[in-house]
C-alpha cells in the first residue's frame, strides 16, 4: 500500500534525524534578519509559473535580501515523504499527511505555541503536538459534492437530498435523463476517493475521530464510517457512476461535470473555483457549479467539516530559517492566495468566502474536529495503519468500487466485516 509505504519511510527517516540531531547541526533558528536563497517545496504545479511568481515577485521586493525558488512537485506526497529521509527538502514544504504529530519535531522548526497562535490563527492544532505549532494552513476549506445545477435542475431536483436514500434516487433521476454521469468517482485517479473520507463528522460529532477510535466496528449501520461508504457503494452498484473506472482523467474530469456530461463529484470546496475556471474555459455558465453537503441531517440540519489544506513548515535542517519563516508569515497573512482560491482564510474572525454561499443559503453548520490529547495524538493513524486502511488514500475505496461493480469478490456487508475485523485487531495490538 503506497500510503503504508510512505509512513514506513517517515519512522526511518526519523530515526536517521535524530541522529543526526545527537552529533550537532548547522541549522540557524527562525528568528532574526531574512536573508539568504530558500526553495519552496509546493504541490501547485497549476500555479506555480503564474500565481506564485507574481507572489515571490513581491515577497522579495520586500525583503531584498531573500531569493525565494519554488520546487513543484506533482507526486507531492510520496516523493517529500521519500526525501524526508535525507536533509533534502526544500526550506519551505508543506507537511506530508503521512507525518504522525509526534514526529513533526523530527523534521521541522516550531512556529509557536498553540494557545497563543490560536489567537490569530484557525486550524493550527492540525499539526501541532504537545501545545507547539509547527504548520500554518495555507488555506481552509468545507466538504461536500461539487455538482452541476443545470444538470440535476433538469432531472427534475432543485432540493438538496437530506438522506443517502435521496440522494440515490436524484442520482437515478439523473441517469434516467441519459445525458450525463450521474457521480463520478474518479477511481483511476485515486486520490479523489480518499476525498470521501473528509464527511466523516456529517453526524455534528466534533470528537467522530476519538468517537471512531474507541470502536471496535466503526463500518456499523449508524456511524459516520457506514454512511459515507455505504453510500459510495450503493451508487456504483446501481451503475450510477462512471461505466469504466480504469480510464478516469481528473483533469479531464473538471471539464465534464463543467459542461454537465458529469453530475457529482465528491471534492473539498478547494475544487469549486477550479470548476467554475473550467466552465469558464469551456464556454459553459460557471454560475452552474453548485456546492452540497452530504446527505444527512440531525435535528434537520447538514453538517460539514471544515479543516485546513496543507500546513506550510520549515525544514529543521534549514539554514535560513528566518527567510523561510518570513515566507510562511507574508503567504499566510499578505499574499491573498485564501482568498484567491476561494478559500476560508486561516486569519481568525475573516469571512465565509463566496464559493460556500450555497452553504450559507442551505445552513450548513461547519465544525472544527476537537484534536486528540497528546497522550492519545496518534490513535487513530496507529489503528488505520495497523490494520492497513488507508483511511485517507484509494486503496481501500477501489476495493470498495471493485466490490460494488462486480471486479471483486464479495458484497458490502462482507467487506465492512472484513474492515471492522482489521481495525479491532490493529486497536487491540496497539493496546486502545
Amino acid at each position: 500500500m503506497k500510503h503504508i509505504t510512505g509512513v514506513a519511510g517517515v519512522v526511518v527517516a526519523a530515526m536517521m534525524l535524530a541522529g543526526c540531531s545527537s552529533g550537532g547541526t548547522t541549522a540557524t533558528d527562525s528568528s532574526g534578519n531574512p536573508t539568504g536563497d530558500i526553495t519552496v517545496l509546493t504541490n501547485r504545479t497549476d500555479l506555480v509559473d503564474t500565481v506564485f511568481a507574481d507572489y515571490k515577485a513581491t515577497f522579495e521586493k520586500k525583503y531584498p535580501d531573500v531569493k525565494v525558488t519554488f520546487e513543484a512537485i506533482t507526486d507531492y506526497e510520496s516523493e517529500v515523504t521519500t526525501r524526508l529521509g535525507t536533509k533534502d527538502y526544500g526550506d519551505v514544504l508543506g507537511i506530508p499527511a503521512s507525518v504522525t504529530k509526534d514526529q513533526l519535531a523530527n523534521f521541522f522548526e516550531p512556529l509557536g505555541k498553540v494557545t497563543d497562535m490560536a489567537k490569530d490563527y484557525r486550524f493550527i492544532a492540525e499539526q501541532a503536538f504537545d501545545g507547539t505549532v509547527y504548520g500554518l494552513p495555507t488555506f481552509g476549506g468545507a466538504n461536500g459534492f461539487v455538482y452541476n445545477k443545470k444538470t440535476w435542475a433538469d432531472a427534475g431536483v432543485t432540493t438538496n437530498p437530506k438522506t443517502p436514500e435521496e440522494f440515490i434516487t436524484d442520482l437515478k433521476a439523473i441517469q434516467a435523463k441519459g445525458a450525463a454521469i450521474p457521480l463520478y468517482t474518479n477511481y483511476k485517479d485515486g486520490w479523489p476517493l480518499g476525498q470521501w473520507q473528509g464527511f466523516r463528522g456529517t453526524s455534528g460529532d466534533k470528537e467522530i475521530v476519538q468517537t471512531m477510535d474507541k470502536s471496535d466496528a466503526p463500518w456499523s449501520a449508524g456511524s459516520d464510517q457506514y454512511l459515507i461508504d455505504s453510500l459510495l457503494f450503493n451508487a456504483v452498484s446501481n451503475k450510477l457512476t462512471e461505466p469504466d473506472p480504469l480510464t478516469t482523467s481528473w483533469e479531464g474530469s473538471k471539464g465534464l461535470l463543467a459542461t454537465g456530461k458529469v453530475g457529482t463529484m465528491a471534492l473539498g470546496s478547494w475544487a469549486i473555483v477550479q470548476f467554475q475556471k473550467a466552465a469558464k474555459d469551456a464556454g459553459a455558465d460557471p454560475a452552474d457549479i453548485g456546492y452540497m453537503p452530504f446527505p444527512h441531517q440531525v435535528d434537520g440540519k447538514f453538517h460539514s467539516v471544515i479543516a485546513g489544506d496543507f500546513k506550510n513548515a520549515i525544514n529543521i535542517n534549514s539554514t535560513h530559517k528566518a527567510a523561510a519563516r518570513a515566507w510562511i508569515d507574508w503567504f499566510t497573512n499578505d499574499s491573498g492566495f485564501a482568498a484567491s482560491q476561494g478559500a476560508i482564510t486561516p486569519k481568525v474572525g475573516s469571512e465565509n468566502p463566496s464559493t460556500l454561499a450555497d452553504f450559507t443559503k442551505a445552513d450548513v453548520q461547519y465544525l472544527e474536529l476537537t484534536p486528540a490529547p497528546t497522550d492519545q495524538a496518534t490513535v487513530d493513524s496507529d489503528i488505520y495503519n495497523g490494520a492497513n486502511i488507508d483511511l485517507f488514500g484509494q486503496v481501500y475505496r477501489q476495493k470498495l468500487v471493485d466490490i460494488a461493480r462486480g471486479a471483486a469478490k464479495g458484497d458490502m456487508n462482507s467487506y465492512f466485516d472484513e474492515l471492522n475485523q482489521r481495525w479491532a485487531a490493529a486497536k487491540a495490538k496497539a493496546g486502545k
